[in-house]
């Protein structure tokens, strides 16, 4: 049956995920993870090959992460990986201050539960990454954390601002490697965050994510030239 009378065969199966998506969250992920390192131009024809798609996707990617601001485009240059100035740091700590503070308080007033039975997933991850010594896993595993924080929020548009946040945070991170503290210290402030979650603690929990974010916005900051 056709309720609204349309004629429904000439239309195609829907593809899930584009090829445009998958391309740019590869692209994304290189970006994040320092691949892709800040002011590094993008070419066409290299990535074309790399990745095997067409220019068309291709070309589809990159102008959403134009939009997301992780990539700029120059007249008549061409495409380059955008760097985060001092400013920015700042900024996009401010964001991802309010954003997990306005999810903490949904999870705080909800099933606090169900939030640090997500959150033990990439503690988990983060222990074994920090007895490894592996640095990508540990920086993978803080980025799911703190993922799974917003995402037990509920809110569809906090999770989705986190997301472009997070790979921003990455692409600071990546780019100064040497202002992480100690993979135990990182473990602990983030085992310290979740208990003051199961625990109920608001201005605890508040406080320990304010002073988490603001200690990594000074690491990254002592390690830029020229910032004061």
């Amino acid at each position: 049956m056709n309720p609204v009378g349309l004629d429904v065969s000439e239309l195609e199966p829907v593809s899930r995920r584009s090829t445009a998506e998958i391309v740019a969250d590869r692209i994304r992920t290189a970006i994040m993870r320092g691949t892709f390192a800040p002011g590094a131009q993008l070419g066409e024809v290299d990535l074309s090959s790399r990745l095997g798609v067409s220019r068309g996707p291709l070309r589809e990617a990159m102008q959403r992460l134009v939009a997301e601001g992780l990539l700029r485009s120059e007249r008549h240059r061409g495409l380059f990986v955008r760097e985060l100035g001092p400013d920015d740091v700042r900024d996009v700590y401010l964001a991802r201050t309010a954003v997990e503070r306005a999810a903490a308080l949904q999870v705080l007033a909800g099933d606090r539960g169900t939030a640090v039975v997500a959150l033990e997933i990439p503690l988990g991850a983060m222990e074994s990454a920090a007895a490894a010594g592996d640095a990508v896993a540990l920086a993978d595993a803080d980025h799911d954390f703190h993922a799974a924080l917003v995402a037990a929020s509920g809110s569809p548009r906090l999770r989705r601002m986190t997301e472009g946040l997070l790979v921003e945070t990455r692409m600071c991170l990546a780019a100064f490697q040497q202002t992480a503290p100690p993979a135990a210290e990182l473990l602990v402030e983030h085992q310290r965050l979740r208990d003051a979650l199961r625990d109920g603690h608001t201005e605890l929990l508040l406080d320990r994510l304010a002073a988490h974010m603001d200690d990594a916005v000074q690491r990254i900051l002592a390690a830029m030239p020229g910032a004061a």
